[in-house]
This record gives structure tokens, sequence and C-alpha cells, in this order.
């Protein structure tokens, strides 16, 4: 029991990273979307 909390928090953890951009270019995509609204707010 003790193997299993740890292991089933890093398997939600993982899961909720992943599908919040589903692929590597979704991650991307995420990634470009936050490096220009930052240029923006600098400008």
């Amino acid at each position: 029991m003790k193997r299993i909390l740890p292991m089933l928090l890093v398997s939600l953890f993982a899961l909720s990273l992943l599908s919040g951009c589903n692929t590597m270019r979704g991650a991307g995509e995420d990634i470009e979307r936050g490096g220009e609204a930052i240029q923006r707010q600098a400008s």
C-alpha cells in the first residue's frame, strides 16, 4: 500500500500534464502563446 499511493499520485500528475497539451505539438503551441503574451506585456 505504501508504494501504491505515490505511484498513483505521480500517474495522476503526469496525466494532468499530458491532458493539458494533448501532444508535443500542442505543448509547443502553448509555450509559443505564453511567450507572445509575455512580449505583449513587456512592450
